[in-house]
């Protein structure tokens, strides 16, 4: 069967994780990673995997986590957002929590845990999605849906890891491990999905943040 990349159609390389048996595709052109289907875990255990996080105002490194993505990606344009869509908001929904107590309007969806889709219905001059793209067989698909519900000129704001750019230092790497991490994006592999719903880059941060607005 011959693969190409999901995001640009470009030829892709392979990497072989012997002990997992897991095969990884790494694009030629954009560096988009993305794992074979043939691995990819059920609903039913992707689901039971998530409860197993501590993903609660009782991690403080947790919490620490949102406060920073806050400062450091949504800080600077925070005057002009005054509603907000948390994509992928986990069970107890902790980051929209501290959205509103930072006096955003905020909405929540998750597909195992807050499952109703209002946001189709609705616009949002921001959108956050923190540790989600990287679990997306479909991520052009998500990117266009969400672009849909933004404001003209509101902004999506995405954090998830870029993938190490060496094939033995990406099958080393931590990130990739977790059963339900199937998809690693470049800024580059962003750009490109960017341009094709609508969207443009305006910057990146260190190694997992990307700031999008609609055109």
């Amino acid at each position: 069967m011959l693969y190409s990349c999901k995001i640009c159609q470009s030829s892709v390389t392979s990497m072989v994780d012997k002990k997992k048996e897991r095969t990884y595709y790494r694009c030629s052109s954009c560096g988009f990673v993305y794992l074979d289907d043939t691995s990819l875990v059920s609903s039913f255990v992707e689901k039971k995997h998530y409860e197993k996080h501590n993903n609660s105002f009782e991690c403080a490194g947790y919490v620490a986590m949102f406060e920073k993505f806050f400062q450091d990606g949504i800080q600077p344009y925070a005057k002009e957002i005054k509603t907000v869509l948390d994509f992928g908001c986990g069970e107890e929904a902790v980051f929209s929590q501290i959205l509103k107590k930072k006096g955003f309007e905020v909405d929540v969806y998750d597909l195992y845990f807050h499952p109703e889709k209002i946001y189709r219905s609705k616009k949002y001059d921001l959108i956050t999605s923190t540790e989600v793209f990287e679990h997306l067989k479909e991520p052009q698909s998500i990117l266009q849906e969400l672009t849909s519900s933004l404001n003209s000129k509101g902004y999506l704001i995405l954090m998830t890891k870029f993938p190490p750019k060496d094939d033995k230092e990406f099958l080393d790497w931590w990130y990739r491990r977790d059963i339900t991490h199937i998809s690693f994006f470049t800024p580059k592999s962003f750009e490109i999905m960017a341009n094709e719903v609508g969207l443009k880059v305006l910057k990146t941060l260190d190694d997992n943040i990307v700031v999008f607005q609609k055109c």
